[in-house]
């Protein structure tokens, strides 16, 4: 039954009758009250939260399940358009959307009720199903859903009442008075409505941030971070050679700072790990299944590597690469504990959040590919972002087959019987990194004097090795650029041609070959399935 009240019997207008509330007026606080609905919602779900634990929280759990529902294409397209604002991009737009259905849930409550309260109930059904699918959580996990969903519709309920009260008090007409006090004057109902709407929107706003920075920070991993201290490392990376980097401005360092590295991840927050509560099992199709933990894994003899990763999203020309000093253990000797099975052919790693890869298993077997548990990044514990305590770093491989951060456990099996986290979602099952080159300065569309300019970037197949850069000016020849020297085939090479431009516009392009021989092919690729391929170019006017 409709708790609107019945129509008004026209009375006479007198200059003492009130002024009814214009219905957009009247609209507008409806869409109010569902705002102040979906903020009750939440800060009621947080503060059970803190009782049941961070990951029950249904406001992270709707945006990751966002982000793992998501067809590949959408995720492509907030890559290209946000890089690694992606994610904060997505929060924005998940942000606009809940508030346009809250404040058409209050709206269609004012109008006919009980139908805002029945799309709460929806959305908290939803949100209930999203904290399910993470990673860990059980039956108990919904409780914060649960109890938001009650607290919100005695709140909304409430909240609606008493604007209806309002809008009849100022028609003139009689509101039903079951289970409420009688109607009182326009004034005293306008105040009713306003004092409990101010009350519980700013009770919801100081609780719920309050609740949601105490789930945020239930483990301070940024104080244990900076309280670690990294162990020698038992086989040290070669030095840097003095002709890796180029002395070109623009183009970019041979060595990524970490605060510059890029991160594409699925973890809508950045996991809070405890290094003295974090383990690593390796389970499955093995002889002696492995346990250890950081303790165990910090007093083991630990190597230094350089490698550059790369994301299977980066487009030709794109950024969604790095190269780092990374230290860690090898992968090979963990598995070595663990014996696989004969017929096994995949380590499937999981993460923290629930993010899955999937990594041939001769890779991280063989001897000549340094596939690490990494604990640190350029001489310093990896950054929160970057995966701390542990993750995985594996040369010559994208990320998503292979670079799982905040893992926590890895399981031997088969490519026939399990699939990483991207392989259902339209990507490859194993995820080579190809050959690709970029031009880094001068930028595309910039203006550049006339004389020698400095055309320069960087080229890379790592674990294979780039053996030759070279430019092709407009329509004339292909020109060697000078290679850059590095530390080993596993990192990308600094490259720069020394140009005697003319005036006017021109077109420039790269390609790379790599230490076997194989030219970089022409034809464009976009990033799906397996990754890019195809020539940057850019077009820069001399003047």
């Amino acid at each position: 039954m409709s708790l609107r009240a019945a129509p008004p019997k026209a009375p006479s207008p007198t200059p003492s009758s009130p002024v009814a509330l214009p219905p957009r007026v009247a609209r507008a606080y409806a869409a109010l009250t569902g705002l102040i609905g979906i903020a009750v919602f939440l800060a009621s779900a947080e503060i059970v939260a803190l009782f049941v634990g961070a990951p029950s929280s249904p406001l992270f759990a709707v945006g990751s399940a966002a982000i793992d529902f998501a067809p590949h294409g959408v995720k492509q397209i907030m890559v290209d358009l946000f890089s690694t604002g992606d994610k904060a991009a997505l929060f924005v737009l998940m942000g606009v959307i809940l508030v346009v259905i809250c404040a058409l849930a209050g709206i269609v409550e004012w109008k006919k009720s009980p139908w805002g309260r029945a799309i709460f109930l929806l959305g908290a059904a939803l949100a209930a199903a999203a904290v399910l699918t993470r990673s860990g959580n059980g039956v108990i996990a919904v409780a914060p859903t649960v109890v938001g969903l009650v607290v919100t519709l005695l709140v909304f309920r409430r909240l609606i009442v008493r604007l209806l009260r309002w809008e009849a008090s100022t028609a003139g007409v009689e509101f039903p008075t079951a289970f409420v006090p009688p109607m009182q004057t326009p004034v005293i109902e306008r105040r009713a409505f306003l004092r409990f709407a101010i009350v519980a929107g700013a009770a919801s706003a100081v609780l719920g941030t309050g609740a949601r920075l105490i789930n945020a920070t239930a483990v301070n991993a940024v104080a244990l971070r900076a309280a670690l201290k990294l162990p020698k490392a038992a086989v040290a990376e070669k030095a840097v050679p003095a002709g890796a980097s180029l002395d070109v401005e623009g183009i970019t360092p041979y060595v990524v700072s970490n605060a510059d590295f890029y991160r594409i991840d699925t973890a809508l927050t950045v996991p809070q790990i405890d290094p003295a509560k974090w383990t690593l099992k390796i389970t499955g199709m093995v002889e002696n299944p492995v346990e250890i933990s950081f303790d165990e894994l910090m007093k083991l003899p630990l190597v230094e590597h350089m490698a550059t990763l790369s994301c299977v999203s980066n487009d030709v020309g794109g950024n969604l690469i790095g190269n780092a000093l990374w230290l860690g253990y090898p992968i090979r000797d963990l598995l070595a504990r663990a014996k696989p099975t004969a017929g096994a052919d995949m380590v499937l790693s999981r993460s923290q959040d629930g993010f899955s890869a999937g990594t041939p298993l001769d890779v991280l077997q063989d001897e000549g590919t340094q596939a690490l548990l990494a604990v640190g990044m350029n001489g310093v514990p990896l950054p929160l972002e970057h995966g701390f305590p542990v993750r995985m770093v594996v040369p010559g491989l994208f990320g998503y087959v292979s670079a799982t951060k905040w893992v926590v456990s890895m399981e031997v099996t088969r490519f026939d019987k399990a699939e990483g986290y991207w392989t259902p979602r339209g990507w490859s099952e194993r995820g080579p990194v190809k050959l690709e080159s970029r031009i880094d300065t001068p930028s595309n569309g910039y203006s550049v004097p006339a004389g020698v300019v400095p055309v320069a970037g960087v080229a890379w197949e790592p674990h294979t090795g780039v053996s030759k850069v070279e430019l092709k000016i407009d329509k004339d020849d292909w020109v060697e650029a000078t290679l850059a020297d590095s530390v080993s085939a596993d990192t990308w090479r600094q490259w720069v041609y020394r140009w005697d431009a003319p005036k006017g516009s021109h077109t420039i392009q790269v390609r790379a070959t790599s230490a076997t021989g194989k030219v970089q092919p022409s034809t464009y690729r976009p990033p799906a399935p397996n990754g890019a391929e195809g020539w940057d170019q850019i077009t820069v006017t001399v003047t």
